[in-house]
């Protein structure tokens, strides 16, 4: 599978460091992604991560309009000036940086959550808060839970 999925809680090392889940490092590795942008999410408390393509996903919807918009110079604020790039060492391993917890209010913890191209960085309580929300959210409007189909 070349999608991250799922979800994994994981505790920060006394050097700040914290271990990426298995399946997150063999999805990485199929993908040959060597180097990880990431970029605070516009929408939750969260860090998104992901591969070059990230990255030149967010440069190809500036290009797509107009260069001197505030829509298109918001963005390049946002994705140049307040993404960074980040590398797994030879454990496998990523550093939790200031950026990534004063953004998220990650402390001693981190869950990590895929979202199919890339994966997000988030702190434990706020992701469950925010799943559950979501979930009212999806079974307010009628929508069936994954698994239950509609009965006859």
């Amino acid at each position: 599978m070349n999608r991250f999925l799922s979800n994994a809680t994981n505790k920060i090392d006394a050097k700040g460091r914290v271990s990426v889940p298995a399946q997150f490092r063999n999805v990485l590795s199929r993908l040959d992604i060597q180097e990880l942008y990431a970029i605070q999410d516009f929408i939750y408390p969260a860090v998104t991560v992901g591969g070059p393509d990230l990255l030149d996903r967010f440069e190809r919807q500036i290009d797509g309009g107009d260069p001197f918009s505030m829509d298109a110079n918001d963005m390049s604020l946002l994705i140049h000036g307040g993404g960074v790039f980040l590398k797994l060492d030879g454990e496998g391993r990523l550093m939790v940086s200031d950026f990534i917890r004063d953004y998220t209010g990650i402390t001693d913890q981190v869950t990590f959550v895929g979202r199919s191209d890339h994966f997000q960085l988030w702190d434990p309580v706020c992701y469950e808060e925010k799943r559950q929300e979501a979930l009212s959210r999806r079974m307010a409007g009628g929508q069936p839970r994954a698994g239950q189909g509609e009965t006859g």
